[in-house]
């Protein structure tokens, strides 16, 4: 190849010679690929010709082969990257820990301490000359001598220090969040792999292992990872609109436009490039350029900007927790503030007016001083108020559950379609590959007018029609499809590629034949023309050349499609005899029913012969696959996975209705359900075929109405021969649905790229990880590791975990912030001054919420879980339970407290902490009343673990590791800050008894909760619900409001969890005002599914969103789904929409397509317009 590669040299210009050095020894540089990469169509074949004189001349530059590939030594591929660079873009640098830190300080409250603090210590160290005056009245004497008003500083100090605490508490949660984020971007992008050659053999490797020259294999579905040159292909197109914005598939091939671009959805065409790529035959190839070079690839910068911004859509929880949160915020700041006036108020009205006393001068540092304190006890109360945990608790639920999802099989790619799961109310399954294994096998066949009900004998048949039926099935199917022999002596041999086509090659096989030689004799190349298979055609042919000039075409595909196109059968002689429709209708009657009904799916096998001579109009389809000549109808059977119908038992017991949505023959359909318990004997369920569904929901023009698939989805569960658009018809259907008192929330599987619509429109997307291809598992939220429908009863397990975790961490939290608002605020009212000190505060709100949440957040799910109806979606976050839960332990807890605030010294003979002086040395009245309150707290975390009125609360603790360290750590620190925290914690140490009476009072706590536990719930009528989700009104609203403000730097860089509730504030304020200019028939009522981003911009985390967006291009994304349904009115806009609501008029007003039009051909260049545009786009 080396002289090749010099005897082109001659085509170069002068100064492009020189360049050949630097291109280490290829014959291209990295500049001129690039610059070839930027031209389309005519453009680029004339640059090929010039250059190259054509694309194998470009592989021979490129040291590479059509056929064998690159080799596969290292040292060459090391060089290839070094010198065009890796395919792969360079992630974003994480953010340092100090720039979380940074930003956890960002906090309002915390800073509002951190002021106060300063403002504290600063006063401290200013020692007034006045001091001793007795003008200043005994404001400032008292328990004070000289060692004490040194330890002044300590409290500021202290209060430094806890602040500091929470911010490297919080800094560490994000970061190890952050961490892994990036462990499951690169999980994620590990599972992306690709069909290359090398040496001859096929073999996938990970997308980021590409370099340039190595010759790779699509097929249909496929996103391709590189830019390329296509060498060979059939009937490929590709969906360019990410580039374009055009929706049209463009149609390439090696003549006419050979440039084919990454990222940009493959053939996720109608139609496509079979790329069956063998040994010898250098089958679809196409040339990978990784463009993406990590040194300068502008080329993919720009292709990856386009992306759109997500829209920071708030998933259900999210959006009840946001609200609740802001609603406690305005309470703790109206508390506060109360608090704080009272404060000055009593010190005022004591000092000057009662006492008489006059402003003095120098007395100002010791008021401003007061004044200090009382600001701090009041921000302390904020502090505490506000319930900033919360986001941490989901966050750490959210992450601990991923993780473990992982080892369920199930791969989180959006972190809110975990917690959506456990409110699913439906699911639509795919049957195959879901519900059944995907090894599909030959079992019943009809030949020669003979009904096999097993594996005929070949000897049995005769040859012609053997030979014909061996032929068939070999050419027509795809090359890449094969049977190997089995990995251990004894297995079941291998199937590689299309499974249905593994059946029938295994049929060959069990025949006694090789379907090999066949293939070889005629390679791929050769084939002349082929008509791929989709979900419009259902059937799949090819056209070889006969040695005497004249065409045949082979057909294989669902059996009524095609019989309906053949006009003759091969008799039991193998020759040909006529076959009328009153022929066919009874084939379908006593062959093609029966192998239906034992769930089979019938394929069927034609042929057609074309004279030498006039060569037929290849491109019109309809003319072409007719009159066929029946070879043999054959019945494949996928037997159900043995977990299945287990799993469907616990999905109808927790309130699940699964839904079977497939291709096959209405019978199989019902077969297959019946096995796995979809449908039950003797119950009044519909199951629908494709045709029928779409005849009972559209009105006389065709247009879907929502009342009429309101009368049929709640019993529909089996639709048949049903075409993706159906499915996303369904799926669409079932989510806009109004009836019933809760909206539905949909999970779709599906593994087909035509699959993408419906799973970009369901509340939660699952897209098979072994059988997906590209464009589902880019559309989907959560990818099935292993295939399996079991793994979604474990998602669903894991949803409604999160939720209850959630649910266990508001229960606790809710109860010490209700307790510590109202100890501070009234014991700064009758004592002035706040029984709980700042720092002891602080601390109490690090246990409340940082522990807490760690430990709450992780409790593993039960199988008792799955015996609960879902929650739905306006379910509150707290129930009345949990409300008579919060409301009684905090009765319980004020009580205590406040016993020992006002006769505590009594009772344990102490000396009374109340109306202490400023600086006093701290009592061991209020240390006792500190520990107290920690010591209920910790057993009311114990009480917090069960949420729905169970009796024990000790079930599977030792199943949970986290919790039980976190409750003993605390203790231990507890121990600690009371014996020696002294000064800055205000604590003075206290003897065996009173710890004694502490820990008494905690128990008191656990033998309460049984207490409440058995007052019933339904008597309390008075108890009141909260955390409702936002409603319908605001929902759009909200949307509104963060579509007005364009999402700036600055607000993605707050930590998405992160509420600062006073923005929270500004915005209800503005929504409300929003809500009524805008509360028009036209809005109300709008539910947007959650945004679901590409693969890149993953779990939409603001550390992964790549920052300058180009926002000129129109994008298609999901909002513009729904648009690019109705191809009848092209809908492109050049805008991005300023509303999302916008476009979902376009459905509201209902331009749908009926699936009729799918029969009548648009234009010959896309022969199936309703569907195209329904492909998904990224």
């Amino acid at each position: 190849m080396g002289d090749m590669a010099n005897s082109t040299v001659d085509f170069y210009p002068k100064n492009q010679r020189r360049e050949l050095n630097h291109a280490g020894g290829f014959g291209c540089t990295l500049s001129e690929l690039r610059s070839l990469m930027e031209l389309r169509g005519a453009e680029a074949i004339q640059k090929v010709q010039e250059a190259y004189t054509d694309v194998s001349g470009l592989c021979r530059r490129l040291k590479t082969s059509p056929t064998e590939g690159i080799s596969d030594n290292t040292a060459d591929l090391e060089k290839r990257r070094q010198i065009y660079g890796q395919n792969l873009i360079p992630p974003k640098k994480p953010k340092t820990f100090l720039q979380l830190v940074w930003e956890a300080l960002q906090d309002v409250t915390l800073i509002i301490l951190e002021i106060a603090a300063i403002i504290s210590l600063g006063l401290a160290f200013y020692a007034p000359p006045g001091e001793e005056s007795e003008a200043c009245g005994n404001v400032a004497s008292g328990g004070e001598n000289e060692g004490e008003s040194e330890a002044g500083w300590i409290e500021g100090a202290a209060i430094l220090l806890s602040v500091i605490c929470v911010v490297l508490v919080t800094a560490f949660n994000d970061w190890s969040k952050e961490k892994q984020f990036r462990g499951l971007q690169s999980r994620i992008e590990q599972e992306q792999k690709f069909t290359v050659i090398r040496n001859g053999q096929q073999v996938q490797i990970p997308v980021s292992e590409l370099v340039v020259g190595d010759i790779a294999q699509v097929k249909y579905g496929d996103l391709l990872p590189a830019d390329g040159v296509l060498i060979q292909g059939n009937d490929l197109k590709i969906d360019e609109s990410s580039l374009t914005g055009e929706s049209d598939h463009v149609r390439k091939s090696v003549d006419k436009d050979p440039m084919l671009l990454s990222g940009k959805q493959q053939d996720g065409a109608v139609e496509n490039n079979q790329n069956k790529a063998k040994k010898q035959d250098g089958a679809v190839a196409m040339e990978m350029q990784p463009l993406k070079s990590a040194e300068g690839g502008e080329m993919e910068e720009r292709e990856k900007k386009k992306t759109s911004v997500p829209k920071k859509e708030k998933s259900v929880l999210q959006g009840k927790l946001t609200k609740l949160a802001v609603q406690i915020g305005k309470a703790g700041l109206v508390m506060s503030a109360i608090t704080v006036i009272i404060l000055v108020l009593y010190f005022v009205i004591e000092t000057f007016v009662i006492a008489g006393r006059t402003w003095l001068a120098e007395c100002t540092p010791v008021y401003v001083q007061y004044f200090v304190k009382f600001f701090i006890i009041g921000v302390t109360v904020l502090v505490v108020a506000v319930p900033e945990g919360l986001p941490l608790a989901v966050t750490i639920s959210l992450a601990y559950s991923v993780k473990k999802m992982m080892k369920d099989n199930n791969l989180v790619r959006h972190l809110d379609a975990c917690e959506t799961m456990g409110n699913a109310t439906a699911i639509c399954s795919d049957k195959t590959g879901t519900l059944t294994t995907n090894r599909m096998t030959v079992v019943q066949s009809y030949m020669g007018d003979t009904h096999y009900k097993e594996a005929p004998d070949p000897s049995n048949l005769t040859p012609k029609t053997l030979d014909l039926l061996v032929h068939a099935i070999a050419i027509n199917s795809a090359y890449t499809t094969k049977i190997l022999p089995p990995e251990k002596e004894g297995g079941l041999p291998r199937q590689v590629g299309n499974k249905t086509e593994c059946a029938l090659l295994g049929f060959v096989v069990g025949l006694q034949r090789d379907y090999q030689p066949v293939r070889e004799q005629i390679p791929e190349e050769k084939l002349y023309k082929v008509y791929t298979f989709n979900s419009v055609r259902k059937s799949m042919s090819t056209v070889t050349c006969m040695p005497d000039g004249g065409y045949r075409l082979f057909s294989k595909g669902a059996s009524e499609i095609v019989l309906k196109k053949c006009t003759n059968i091969l008799n039991s002689n193998g020759e040909l005899r006529s076959f009328r429709p009153r022929d066919r209708d009874e084939m379908v009657r006593k062959v093609i029913e029966p192998m239906a009904c034992d769930g089979l799916r019938t394929i069927c096998i034609a042929y057609r012969d074309f004279p030498a001579g006039k060569e037929p109009d290849w491109d019109n389809e309809n003319d072409i696959v007719i009159d066929l000549t029946c070879i043999a109808v054959v019945g494949i059977e996928d037997p159900v996975r043995p977990e299945v119908p287990d799993a469907i038992r616990k999905c109808q017991r927790a309130g699940i209705t699964v839904r079977m949505v497939t291709g096959d023959n209405i019978n199989t359909a019902r077969a297959i359900a019946a096995k796995c318990g979809i449908i039950q004997p003797g119950e009044d369920f519909l199951c629908l075929e494709g045709k029928e569904f779409n005849r009972r929901i559209r009105n006389e023009k065709g247009e879907i109405e929502q009342e009429r698939l309101d009368k049929i989805w709640p019993k529909l569960r089996v639709l048949a021969r049903s075409s993706p658009t159906d499915k996303h018809t369904l799926v669409k259907g079932i989510i806009d649905s109004t009836i019933g008192d809760q909206r539905q929330v949909v999970a779709v599987t599906g593994d087909g790229t035509n699959d993408g619509p419906a799973l970009k429109k369901a509340d939660v997307g699952f897209a098979m990880g072994i059988a997906g291809t590209d464009v589902a598992k880019e559309a989907s939220d959560i990818i099935l590791t292993d295939d399996n429908f079991s793994s979604i009863v474990k998602a669903v397990m894991w949803g409604r975990n999160v939720y209850d975790s959630i649910s266990k961490f508001l229960q606790f939290q809710l109860t010490v912030n209700v307790v510590a608002v109202i100890v501070a605020f009234t014991g700064a009212c009758i004592t002035q001054d706040s029984p709980l000190k700042a720092v002891q505060m602080l601390w109490v709100n690090l246990i409340m919420d940082t522990f807490a949440s760690l430990a709450l957040a992780t409790e593993p799910p039960t199988e008792a879980l799955l015996l609960r109806k879902p929650y739905g979606r306006n379910k509150p976050l707290i129930s009345r339970t949990m409300m008579k839960n919060i409301l009684g332990h905090a009765v319980y807890q004020l009580t205590i407290i406040f016993t020992l605030l006002f006769v505590g010294e009594v009772f344990f003979d102490i000396d009374s902490g109340r109306n202490a002086p400023l600086h006093s040395p701290p009592s061991e009245h209020y240390t006792i009343i500190f520990n107290t309150f920690v010591m209920m707290q910790l057993f009311n975390e114990i009480n917090a673990r069960k949420i729905h009125g169970e009796r024990n609360v000790f079930n599977g603790i030792f199943g949970n590791p986290i919790f039980c360290s976190i409750v003993l750590g605390t203790f231990g620190i507890q121990i600690v800050i009371v014996q020696f925290g002294g000064k800055p914690f205000s604590c003075s140490p206290l003897n065996t008894e009173q710890w004694l009476w502490c820990l008494f009072v905690g128990v008191g706590e656990l033998v309460w909760g049984q207490v409440i536990a058995a007052i019933p719930t339904s008597q309390l009528k008075c108890l009141k619900e909260a955390g409702h989700g936002p409603s319908k009104d605001e929902i759009t609203d909200e949307e509104m409001a963060e579509d007005e403000e364009e999402i700036d730097h600055a607000e993605r860089e707050l930590r998405r969890g992160q509420i600062l509730w006073f923005r929270g504030l500004n915005r209800i304020q503005t929504q409300i005002r929003v809500v009524k200019a805008f509360r028009s028939s036209l809005y109300g009522g709008l539910e947007k599914p959650d945004t679901k981003t590409s693969i890149h911009n993953f779990m939409t985390t603001p550390e992964f969103l790549i920052n300058d967006y180009i926002h000129n291009i129109p994008l298609i994304d999901d909002t513009d789904v729904e648009e690019s349904e109705c191809p009848p009115r092209r809908c492109f806009r050049a805008s991005p929409p300023p509303s999302p609501n916008k476009n979902n008029n376009a459905i509201d007003s209902g331009i749908y397509l009926s699936t009729v039009v799918s029969k009548t051909p648009t234009s010959s260049s896309s022969p199936v317009s309703p569907l195209h545009s329904m492909e998904t786009s990224l």
